[in-house]
């Protein structure tokens, strides 16, 4: 298993290039299924979730190919759902996507339920619910789901929350449903935007893009395309708390800043400064790409109270590196992460390092700083803690051993690599 080594205390500079988002490509990857013809898809972020997405496909009989680092062709006209890697699956969240994209071309599928990070209880009760809404019958045997389309749409289906991944599955599934269908309740989040934007680039018709209400038209076929997936809104919101959490100075290139606008404000209001240069439209035109270059040489203030939205609120996944950012700053702030009952285990870890954490209860924590930083081993529990705890570890004072990079790595393309050419000091090694 690898860990990082890193040696903290350094300020950081140069430009940093913002990766594919791993949450509208893994979606994308599997809305490949609902046409016969060939995609290529480009600013494929290079992350062990794609890969295994990919494999997935592969063990299904898709053709692959990889055309540069970050595009790949992908071809499923001989698929063949009854070959699916079922172990592959357990072993990632993101596979709950192929209930919707494989029921909705070939109407009848057997699954097992994904898994991913333990971040606390994500029932799949929402997904199921629109299934039924959509006339999909599920059984649950032996571990493995059988769902089988039997009866008509609802016209209108309402979902139970505001899933994101919820709501793509029933985007997937309803694609080349026969009728319209209203979807009201729908989560709007950028990776669902993305989705929308891919499917009616291959003929779908999708309307109320970016809002809780869409409209699907279902359509017979769906035909082949090219599409830019989005750059990585989380990512790009990681490095500006990397940034203020070390006082540095550096470029992130490839943003697109219209997705975490909430959160730049947030940033901008505990004392970053931020400069955003917009350039060209994104390459499907749906948003402006930009460069953000952020000053985190500041005195930081805490902030009386964050807590996570449904986008466009602050987004859940950045409030972990947030939670960095607030222990060096000025004053007392409360955290709070409403959406998920087993996310605070990295603060046992920042604990260890010197932060000063309280932690109130299952879902909120109260961060008094400014706080020093000392390097420890530590470990990355999940995807958005270990970056997190990367951010702490390049802020802290002297070395810092992160273990169970694993995690790291199934969201961020070579993040090590990348931050050193910032000027970090960080070593991948493997046990």
């Amino acid at each position: 298993m690898s860990k990082f080594i890193i040696q903290g205390g350094n300020t950081l500079h140069g430009n940093i290039r913002v990766a594919g988002f791993k949450n509208a490509a893994t979606p994308i990857i599997a809305a490949t299924i609902l046409t016969k013809e060939e995609v290529l898809l480009h600013n494929v972020p290079l992350i062990e979730d794609v890969k295994k997405m990919i494999q997935i496909l592969t063990s299904m009989g898709s053709k692959i190919v990889w055309t540069d680092t970050n595009s790949v062709k992908i071809d499923n006209s001989e698929l063949d759902p009854a070959k699916m890697d079922m172990k592959l699956i357990t072993t990632l969240r993101s596979s709950i996507l192929f209930m919707g994209s494989l029921v909705g071309r070939f109407g009848r599928i057997k699954t097992k339920e994904p898994g991913g990070c333990q971040i606390g209880n994500r029932s799949l009760e929402t997904h199921l619910k629109g299934f039924n809404k959509l006339g999909i019958d599920i059984d649950y045997n032996d571990k493995f789901y059988f769902l089988e389309k039997n009866k008509a749409a609802e016209e209108e289906i309402v979902m139970g929350e505001l899933s994101v991944t919820g709501t793509e599955n029933i985007i997937l599934a309803a694609a080349l449903n026969t009728g319209t269908i209203d979807l009201r309740v729908a989560a709007c989040d950028p990776s669902v935007q993305d989705l929308c934007w891919f499917l009616n680039s291959i003929g779908a018709e999708i309307k109320g893009v970016g809002t809780h209400d869409l409209t699907i038209k279902g359509v017979r076929n769906l035909k082949g395309g090219e599409y830019h997936i989005m750059p990585d809104p989380i990512e790009t919101g990681t490095f500006i708390s990397l940034a203020g959490a070390t006082k540095s100075r550096f470029t992130i290139e490839n943003a697109a800043p219209r997705f975490i606008a909430l959160e730049i404000e947030k940033y901008k209001e505990i004392g970053l400064k931020l400069e955003i240069e917009y350039l060209d439209l994104s390459p499907n035109k749906n948003y402006k790409l930009a460069n953000i270059r952020v000053d985190g040489k500041v005195d930081l203030q805490a902030i009386k109270k964050l807590h996570d939205m449904p986008h466009p609120g602050f987004a859940p996944d950045l409030i972990q590196p947030f939670t960095v950012l607030m222990s060096q700053a000025m004053g007392t702030s409360l955290i709070h992460d409403w959406m998920y009952d087993g996310r605070l285990k990295y603060v046992s870890e920042l604990k260890k390092m010197g932060a000063n954490i309280v932690v109130s209860d299952p879902h909120r924590i109260i961060v008094i700083g400014p706080a020093p930083l000392f390097g420890k081993e530590i470990t990355s529990f999940d995807l958005r803690a270990g970056a997190t705890l990367i951010i702490a570890a390049l802020a802290a004072t002297g070395t810092s051993v992160v273990s169970n990079i694993y995690q790291v790595d199934r969201g961020y393309e070579a993040l090590d690599i990348r931050l050193s050419k910032l000027g970090a000091k960080i070593e991948r090694v493997d046990d």
